[in-house]
C-alpha cells in the first residue's frame, strides 16, 4: 500500500520540511525525522480503521495523523479540527495542493465545541487521556472509537484516566503497530464504549 503511494507521501514531507517549518508547525531539527517519527507513526493508524468510515483527526496541527491516514485511505472521508486560524489555512493549502479536496474537510473549532458524529476518532499529540476523553467522547459516542496515538508512558495515562473511562462506560486498550516492519513501534490507545 505504501509504495504507491510514496509519491503523494514525499510531497506531503515536503511541504512540511519547507511550509511547515517556515510557520512554525514543525521545528527545524524535526526535519531529518519527519519519515519515521511523524509519517510512519501517523500511518501505523491508518490499519486500524475499517473501510469506508468517516475520521475525524482533532487538534490536527499539521495534518498529523490525518493527512498521511487520508493519502494511504482513499476509502474514508477524514475531517480535520483544528481550533488555530493560521494551521487552518496551512491544512486547507495542504488538501488542495495534494488533491486532496474529495476526501478531507477542514473545520476551524475545538474538539469539544463540535456537535457531529463520526466513527473514528484519532488524535495525536494533543493532551493527556483524561482531557482528550472529555474533549471526544461526544464525537464518537455510542458506537465509534477514539484511536489516540501515544508515548511510552501509555500505561500510566490509562490509570489517571481511570475514572473518566469509568464514567463514560469506556474500555480502553494498548495496541503497538507498524506502518512497516522496519518502522519504530506506534502505540495506539484503542478506546471503545464497554
Amino acid at each position: 500500500m505504501y509504495k504507491e503511494k510514496y509519491s503523494d507521501i514525499k510531497r506531503y514531507v515536503d511541504i512540511l520540511s519547507s511550509d511547515g517549518v517556515t510557520q512554525g508547525l514543525i521545528g527545524p531539527r524535526e526535519t531529518p525525522r519527519l519519515w519515521q517519527r511523524h509519517i510512519f507513526n501517523s500511518a501505523a493508524v491508518a490499519q486500524l480503521i475499517p473501510e469506508g468510515l468517516r475520521v475525524a483527526d482533532v487538534g490536527s496541527g499539521a495534518g498529523l495523523p490525518g493527512i498521511p491516514v487520508a493519502l494511504l485511505r482513499p476509502d474514508v472521508q477524514i475531517t480535520l479540527i483544528e481550533p488555530l486560524a493560521r494551521r487552518c489555512q496551512f491544512l486547507t493549502t495542504v488538501v488542495d495542493e495534494l488533491h486532496l479536496d474529495d476526501q478531507v474537510t477542514v473545520i476551524r473549532s475545538r474538539a469539544e465545541d463540535l456537535h457531529m458524529s463520526f466513527d473514528v476518532v484519532t488524535a495525536r499529540a494533543v493532551a493527556n487521556l483524561t482531557k482528550l476523553l472529555a474533549w471526544t467522547a461526544p464525537l464518537f459516542l455510542p458506537s465509534g472509537e477514539l484511536l489516540a496515538l501515544k508515548g511510552e508512558s501509555v500505561d500510566k495515562e490509562i490509570a489517571k484516566a481511570d475514572k473518566e473511562l469509568r464514567k463514560r462506560r469506556l474500555d480502553a486498550e494498548v495496541l503497538i503497530v507498524r506502518a512497516a516492519a522496519d518502522a519504530d513501534p506506534t502505540r495506539v490507545v484503542r478506546v471503545r464504549h464497554a
